[in-house]
């Protein structure tokens, strides 16, 4: 008897395989191998004809979806169909989701299995975890697939009802979603309260103080009784103190006048409070508190987080990843007590086990959170783990260890101190016993670098004290605007407010940026203009659907389908075709919007509008006589299109591009021109009798226009540059500039190239063949951020920064790696034979030898450049 098990991915059936009797198979679907067609061509010409066609949704007949195989996917189904009639029994073994529970049932009605099927489910991927799962075994559950199914109707009304409103109104290629409009509509709210925000400014002052030796910083809290003004008392619409705020301000003249009157003068300690604290750790990863601490501590998107979380789910490192519940199994608790003890012994235990309660309504996607798989936990070292994954695990292993560790105690003190009628507050914090924070500290991924942070250390004070005043400064300060969301922020609002289902936050995050509705700027979510205008369309002809409790309400509706509280067919025809449903309401407030202003935005303080056309938004400017018009930078963001920056624009589009110089071989003019995707240099205006395509090249990542020299653009023209050829194999090397920014190719025809991204401190104008080749000789990075290649031995790790100090195979032979230096070994040297210390040794001989010609070449470079701006100047005279 054979058995086939069907599951999602390769890497899944891979591992699964290793845990499985021999005479079972196991194929991979490659996720779902049916759904709504995607474009004209997938639908069926048996129903092209039908005015729902489009929607891949019948709404005439209760709404039945209308399933296709993708061109991509046929292939896959054969096959899967080929191995089922090999097989005497099917087991779909798809994930334990409404998603999972969604692509079994599509499996089972698209092969008509002829032969008993079960369906298996399992939360991690361990040997004891399948062989239980596959003793206990269920029929597909059909309220779950009725709740993905009308999730999966509910996003395609909405999307294809709306988005082609939008193409027609505002601009082709724009898309609207249940929760990814809603989304946008947070980051334009946000954007909009930072533009008419209204900066105030205020002073106070500080003091070092110093009793029995030590020294202390006090500040100004209070002056003859009353409390100083801080940020947190001003009205930031007005920039002024709010209304209602009985508090005092002070001005420069102020502070420095007080200043003046209290140096020299008697302090006094008037009163010491010791508070004692205790902080419990924080409950076990959610799929919403994973893509928040990934995004914080190790920069990592949203879909990045989710795609490696998924990675290590599938090979078995974790269990799975997409959960709202923070339960612990009593296994997991007790492989994670018995971690705490062996690595931090017994008293940071806590005194009885820890297990958490999940707050969310909805939770009732997997049924416990997310932590190292198996009834033992493998230490982030043992695993064997690199780059991006190795980060993920290292901090999903702490974060659940934690969970399990006794509470931090913390004392807590806070000191008055008197002058003159001035009252200056001391504050300070002990950690009396660190607890948990030995393993995980919220916002930091070094928990003993944290732990020193944390401490703000008093000398001992008692009232009626009386310290000296070293120093006394008066400080100024001014109110900032809030701060925009970050991936982390943003998916914490949307949990918080209910809005969507946190395992489709990497996706939705993924479109808006996608779709250009945000740009991200360092981590920033940045709305763009375009974001406004389709924000500002929804907002007044279609409020609920950007409203968040509206789409609150709407997600636990759909929550109630999948428990059967609510039934889906008459939920749909009310929100689709009811009377005041999205269909008519469509039909009767397209007639009512205005194209022109649709497209239209109106910003804070600006009188020129934003307009948004077939290639991006530009400025219109009405002078009276004229419609002024010019098209705005992709770099430039709302809030950076002021009066000034609108001048600018216009008066670069009037008198056309800036000239930098002459070409000094061509005698071509070089201009410095903005485009769509920022500024760039262009030789030549293109004009003659061939009219060629003038050559261009975008200035590189943190380089402004006002730094662009004759001879940094002549250097821009002139890449890719040629370093010299390969001492192994006689082929180019060069360095150029390429969309994902600066690199050293080595081009070796048709045996293919090799390339490898500059570092931060190079430079591709003044790289050489020397430095090409180090970083040639790297090993080359996955995708995911690891290095290809597995270390030939772990030496240990550097004293210096505890990172890893390992031994690679590379193109050329055996060498040594540490952070971004590569020293490779002697020939004759054996891998065997370098141990930590000589690895040492060979390191600090390159790393030294590296400065030495850094600093040289840095020092021939500003001559170099010096010469070439005297060049340029003489020349543009």
């Amino acid at each position: 008897m054979s058995t086939l098990v069907i599951v999602e991915s390769p890497t899944k059936a891979r591992t699964i395989r290793n845990f499985l009797p021999s005479d079972y198979r196991v194929e991979a679907s490659m996720g779902h191998v049916r759904d709504l067609p995607s474009s004209a061509d997938e639908i069926p010409s048996s129903v092209k004809g039908e005015k729902w066609a489009q929607l891949g949704v019948n709404v005439e007949a209760d709404f039945e979806p209308l399933y296709v195989v993708p061109k991509n996917k046929k292939k896959v189904v054969t096959e899967l169909k080929k191995a089922l009639k090999q097989a005497d029994e099917l087991i779909l073994a798809t994930d334990e989701d409404r998603e999972g529970e969604s692509i079994s049932w599509h499996l089972l009605d698209l092969l008509n299995p002829k032969v008993p099927i079960k369906r298996m489910v399992f939360h991690e991927i361990t040997r004891e975890a399948i062989r239980k799962a596959l003793s206990d075994c269920r029929n597909i559950d059909m309220q779950l697939v009725h709740a993905q199914e009308t999730r999966r109707i509910l996003d395609r009304l909405v999307g294809y009802t709306l988005s082609p409103l939008l193409w027609r109104k505002i601009s082709s290629g724009l898309s609207a979603g249940r929760v990814q409009s809603v989304a946008v509509r947070l980051l334009v709210l946000r954007e909009r309260q930072r533009l008419a925000f209204r900066q105030g400014s205020y002073w106070d002052l500080k003091a070092i103080l110093d009793i029995q030796h030590t020294s202390f910083e006090a500040r100004l809290v209070t002056l003859a009784g009353s409390k100083l003004a801080t940020g947190s008392d001003f009205d930031p619409d007005t920039g002024q103190i709010a209304s209602g705020r009985n508090v005092r301000l002070l001005n420069e003249a102020d502070a420095k006048e007080l200043k003046a009157r209290l140096l020299g003068k008697n302090w006094r300690v008037s009163s010491v409070d010791e508070r004692p604290v205790t902080r419990s750790p924080s409950p076990p990863f959610t799929t919403s508190t994973l893509q928040q601490d990934a995004n914080r501590k190790l920069g990592l998107s949203a879909r990045d987080t989710m795609r490696t979380a998924q990675s290590l789910y599938e090979q078995g490192y974790i269990t799975y990843m997409r959960t709202d519940s923070v339960h612990l199994s009593d296994q997991a608790i007790a492989a994670a007590r018995s971690c705490v003890e062996q690595k931090y012994g017994s008293e940071y235990l806590s005194p009885t086990p820890r297990q958490y309660k999940t707050k969310s309504k909805g939770a009732q996607e997997a049924h416990e959170a997310i932590r190292p798989a198996g009834s033992s936990f493998r230490t982030p070292s043992d695993t064997g783990l690199t780059g991006r994954e190795f980060q993920l695990y290292d901090l999903i292993w702490k974060r659940t260890v934690a969970t399990q560790m006794a509470a931090a105690r913390i004392t807590q003190i806070i000191a008055l101190l008197l002058v003159e009628g001035a009252g200056f507050r001391a504050t300070g914090k002990r950690i009396d016993f660190p607890g948990f924070f030995r393993a995980y500290v919220e916002g930091s991924d070094d928990p003993n670098a944290a732990l020193e942070n944390q401490e703000v250390i008093l000398p001992p004070l008692k009232v009626g004290d009386r310290p000296n005043c070293r120093e006394l400064e008066a400080i100024g300060h001014e109110t900032q605007p809030p701060a925009r969301y970050t991936e982390a922020s943003l998916v914490k609002t949307l949990e918080k407010e209910g809005i969507g289902r946190p395992s489709t936050y990497a996706t939705i995050i993924g479109t808006i940026v996608d779709r250009g509705y945000a740009q991200m700027i360092n981590k920033a979510l940045v709305p763009t203009f375009t974001a406004f205008a389709v924000t500002g369309l929804l907002e007044g002809h279609f409020p609920d659907l950007v409203d968040l409790s509206f789409t609150s309400r709407m997600e636990r509706t759909l929550d109630h389908i999948s428990t059967g509280e609510v039934d889906w067919l008459p939920y749909l025809r009310e929100f689709y075709s009811g009377e005041t449903g999205l269909e008519n309401q469509v039909k009767e407030r397209e007639s009512q919007i205005d194209s022109k202003l649709a497209r239209t935005v109106e910003l804070v303080g600006l009188d020129a509008k934003v307009c948004i056309g077939r290639f991006g938004p530009y400025i219109e400017v009405d002078n009276g006589s004229d419609l002024l018009k010019a098209s705005i930078p992709k770099d430039i963001t709302p809030d950076q299109l002021d009066s000034e920056q609108v001048e600018a624009l216009l008066k670069q589009k009037a008198s056309g591009p800036e000239e930098i110089g002459q070409h000094p071989e061509t005698g071509d003019t070089i201009y410095l021109l903005n485009g769509n995707y920022g500024p760039y240099v262009q030789l030549g205006d293109g004009e003659g009798e061939k009219k060629k395509k003038p050559k261009r090249s975008s200035l590189p990542k943190g380089v402004t226009p006002e730094m662009v020299t004759l001879e940094m653009a002549v250097g821009l023209l002139a890449l890719p540059r040629f370093l010299g050829d390969h001492p192994e194999t006689g082929a180019k090397v060069q360095a150029g500039l390429g969309r994902f920014g600066p690199y050293v190719v080595h081009d070796q025809g048709k045996e293919g190239k090799d390339y490898r991204s500059l570092k931060k401190d190079d430079n591709v104008l003044t790289i050489d063949l020397e430095r090409a080749l180090a970083l040639l000789a790297e090993p080359k990075k996955g995708r995911n951020g690891s290095r290809s290649k597995k270390p030939l031995r772990e030496l240990g790790t550097h004293p210096s920064d505890g990172e890893p100090v390992n031994i690679y195979d590379g193109r050329y032979g055996p060498y040594v790696n540490h952070g971004k230096i590569n020293v490779t070994l002697k020939e004759g040297t054996s891998v065997e034979e370098v141990t930590l210390e000589k690895a040492l040794e060979l390191i600090a001989a390159k790393a030294s030898t590296s400065s030495t010609r850094r600093k040289s070449s840095k020092s021939s470079g500003t001559k170099k450049a010096s010469a070439g701006t005297k060049k340029a100047s003489a020349e543009t005279k």
